[in-house]
């Protein structure tokens, strides 16, 4: 960590935050240079620097900016067992699933043990910073609902895991010294159980019994919380019975779990059983976050991007009572920054770019607050193109690209960002999108390519039955839980003496085979983890998308330039769309998905 200790806590570390960003430039070149210097005899940096000038200049000038399908032939290798000297000078000790995918299988990307170094040390600012808007945190506990996946191994041997999986499975985290500021309503054997449900249950139940010391609620994502209310909703009378009887029900059978959550349960506590039973039997549940949990003081999940659309759901659970708060900005790839102003309203989340994290650097995407959406992924971006950290332009839209210690180099990450301020000389960013992603519930990310190839399979049913699939949209709905895909289609009938009841019977199988044409993390949500729910088409009346161009360009879209929007979030063309169905039809079973080496 550029030659300075690895762990700063209260003042120290906001001292260590001044001094990062008043330096930025000058850490940024210190890393850069530190990068080059360690990975000099990579097989991929030789192809383009001669290790005798390692310099920022031939850098910038002979590095050429890259994809995951440009880097993934050095990735396999090392996944298959050959040297981590390929693309990096330290040990790879692991395999990171990220999210996103290529080709329909997710994304890999290398990972060394100092990688863990860097993520503790974004983790032990953001208490240091919350701390500066709400007092005596140390007072109480959390109940943040962390997960893991199960993890599967490369050919060779190594890890391939999720990067908060790798991060709760590490010494960092279940070695970690008591923190009175961090202290977990959840035991960390609940938190490492493979199992979904039996963690989810486990982690509620800890919550419920420690109710009167939870000073902060939250989970990574926005959609994991709402997940959790849904469970608690469909299993208060069954963990209320176990605090009742001080006996944990049968259910759960992971021994780890047993344990430790018996612990908990200690004695019967029917007073407590009765009060939360008399909460959650209530018919409304608006603000129920701030009944269960009354010394509860804000929500703690990611909200910026695909989660702002689980905004309107947390203020209703807790009555707009409780502030959301959305702390770091991270990939799996990397670790970018924190919020300065956590307590921020949820639109105006801008988070500052630690410079000491990895090498950024930035394509530009627009000017004067314009975004130019011209995202394609596979055109080579000329390198004088790129924009360093410290010189990118208020108001100004940007692609993220990456260097980092353990051999991705000029990689483009995807996000689209928006400088909105400075915070001493480092930029502050709002996050705007995922490139090319139209659709997204919880983790998958499905873009307008995926959409379209799945679509174009489906549509082939339609044909032995005289229909052809003239238009369509598409609308991720979280309106009830787990949130699902919404398609809009419009169908033209071949023989108008035809009965249209005989078209409809195949558009279920239609959403079946959407599904099973979707992405792998996709699959894995709806059929593993259950956080997606099964996709919907609704069939709309003819001339509807012809009254959705009129109502695009009634708002000032050119007709001549008009193209049909792949994913419509505008509240009045979703009542268009809304007020012309003909009917719904929903996938009748879950897509194929096994574990495979990620």
């Amino acid at each position: 960590m550029d030659g300075r200790k690895l762990e700063y806590k209260g003042v120290e570390a906001l001292k260590e935050i001044e001094r990062l960003t008043l330096k930025a430039g000058e850490v940024q070149e210190q890393i850069l240079r530190e990068i080059l210097t360690q990975n000099k005899n990579t097989e991929y940096l030789k192809k383009y620097l001669n290790e005798k000038d390692l310099s920022i200049t031939e850098f910038k000038r002979c590095v050429p900016v890259t994809i995951y399908e440009a880097i993934f032939p050095y990735i396999e290798r090392i996944a298959n067992g050959d040297e981590s000297s390929l693309i990096t000078g330290h040990p790879i000790t692991e395999m990171l699933c990220s999210s996103g995918t290529s080709g329909g299988e997710p994304k890999i990307t290398p990972s060394i043990a100092e990688d863990l170094d860097r993520r503790t040390f974004l983790y032990n600012l953001i208490m240091p910073i919350i701390n500066q808007y709400v007092p005596n945190l140390d007072e109480g506990k959390a109940m943040f609902l962390y997960f893991v996946k199960a993890e599967m191994s490369t050919p060779c041997g190594l890890p391939a895991r999720t990067v908060l999986t790798s991060y709760y499975k590490s010494k960092h985290f279940k070695c970690r010294s008591h923190d009175r500021w961090n202290d977990l309503t959840s035991p960390d054997q609940t938190i490492l159980c493979a199992d979904t449900a039996q963690s989810m249950y486990c982690q509620i139940l800890s919550g419920l019994i420690q109710r009167q010391q939870v000073l902060r609620l939250g989970a990574v994502f926005a959609s994991a919380f709402l997940r959790a209310i849904s469970f608690l909703e469909c299993n208060w009378k069954i963990l209320t019975e176990d605090i009742r009887t001080g006996h944990l029900n049968n259910s759960i059978t992971d021994p780890n779990c047993r344990s430790c959550m018996n612990t908990l349960l200690s004695s019967p506590n029917p007073t407590l059983a009765d009060e939360l039973a008399k909460v959650c039997s209530e018919k409304c549940w608006k603000g129920i976050l701030c009944k269960i949990w009354p010394r509860a003081k804000y929500i703690e999940a990611v909200v910026t991007g695909s989660m702002a659309q689980y905004v309107p759901a947390l203020d209703y659970y807790s009555d707009g009572k409780l502030p959301l708060v959305c702390t770091m900005y991270a990939s799996s790839e990397c670790y970018f920054g924190v919020n300065l102003r956590p307590f921020c309203d949820p639109k105006d989340v801008a988070f500052t770019i630690l410079p000491n994290m990895g090498y950024f650097e930035f394509i530009p995407l627009g000017h004067n607050g314009t975004l130019l959406m011209d995202f394609d992924e596979k055109k080579q971006v000329p390198n004088e193109k790129l924009v360093d950290l410290v010189h990118v332009k208020l108001g100004c839209f940007y692609e993220l690209v990456i260097t980092t210690f353990a051999g991705l180099y000029r990689y483009r990450i995807g996000d689209v960002v928006q400088v909105v301020g400075f915070y001493n000389k480092a930029p502050q960013f709002r996050f705007i999108c995922r490139r090319n992603v139209v659709l997204s519930i919880d983790t998958e990310k499905t873009s307008e390519e995926d959409l379209h190839r799945a679509i174009t399979m489906a549509k082939k049913l339609l044909e032995p039955h005289d229909a052809l699939l003239l238009e369509y949209t598409s609308y991720p709905d979280t309106s009830s839980l787990p949130g699902h895909y919404v398609l809009y289609w419009e169908i033209q009938i071949l023989h108008n003496n035809s009965n249209n009841n005989k078209y409809f019977s195949v558009i279920e199988e239609c959403c079946n085979v959407i599904e099973e044409e979707l992405d792998y993390v996709y699959r894995r949500c709806r059929t593993n983890d259950r956080s997606v729910g099964p996709l919907e088409i609704r069939v709309v009346e003819g001339g509807t998308f012809d009254l959705l161009m009129d109502l695009f360009i009634a708002q000032g879209a050119s007709i001549n330039q008009y193209k049909t929007p792949r994913c419509v979030k505008s509240k009045k063309a979703l009542k268009l769309l809304k007020s012309r169905v003909l009917a719904s039809f929903f996938s009748t079973r879950d897509p194929k998905w096994a574990p495979k080496m990620c």
